[in-house]
C-alpha cells in the first residue's frame, strides 16, 4: 500500500491521456478562447465606433439613442414572445382538460357526497357519548337546583 502512494501522487500530477481529454485540449483554442476573444474585440470595436460617430461634431445623438433603445428592447420582445407561446400552450391544454373535467368532477362529487355521509355519521357517533353525559349532568344539576330553596 505504501509503495503505491508515490505512483498515485505522480498520476494525479499529470493530466490524463484519454482521447476525449486530448481532443478537448486541441479544441480549447479554436472553439472556446478564439470565439470569446473575437466577440469581445467586436464589442469593443462597436463601442468605440458608436462613440466616435455619436460624439463627433454634428453627431446625431437622438438617432443613436433610438438605435440603442431598439437594441435594449429586442431581448424583452423575444422574452415576451416565449411567454406568449407558453401561455398559448397552457390555454390549449386547459381547453383540452376542461372537456374531460365535467365527467370526472361529477364522479368526484358523487364519491365526496358518499364520504360526507360517513364523516357526519362518524362525527355524530364520536360526540354522542359526551352529549349524553352532558345531558345527564344538566338534568342532575337542574334537579338539585330545584331541591334547594
Amino acid at each position: 500500500m505504501a509503495s503505491q502512494l508515490p505512483k498515485l501522487a505522480e498520476r494525479l500530477k499529470t493530466p490524463p491521456a484519454h482521447y476525449s481529454y486530448l481532443k478537448h485540449r486541441k479544441q480549447l483554442m479554436w472553439k472556446i478562447i478564439l470565439p470569446v476573444a473575437l466577440s469581445a474585440l467586436a464589442l469593443i470595436g462597436m463601442v468605440v465606433w458608436i462613440s466616435i460617430a455619436t460624439f463627433q461634431q454634428g453627431g446625431d445623438v437622438s438617432r443613436w439613442a433610438a438605435i440603442s433603445t431598439i437594441w435594449v428592447i429586442i431581448p424583452m420582445l423575444l422574452g415576451g414572445l416565449v411567454v406568449l407561446a407558453v401561455l398559448i400552450g397552457l390555454i390549449y391544454l386547459m381547453a383540452r382538460f376542461l372537456k374531460a373535467v365535467p365527467y370526472y368532477t361529477g364522479l368526484g362529487q358523487d364519491y365526496i357526497f358518499i364520504a360526507r355521509g360517513y364523516i357526519i355519521r362518524g362525527a355524530d357517533m364520536a360526540v354522542k357519548p359526551i352529549l349524553v353525559l352532558n345531558g345527564w349532568l344538566q338534568t342532575a344539576k337542574t334537579f338539585f337546583e330545584r331541591m334547594t330553596p
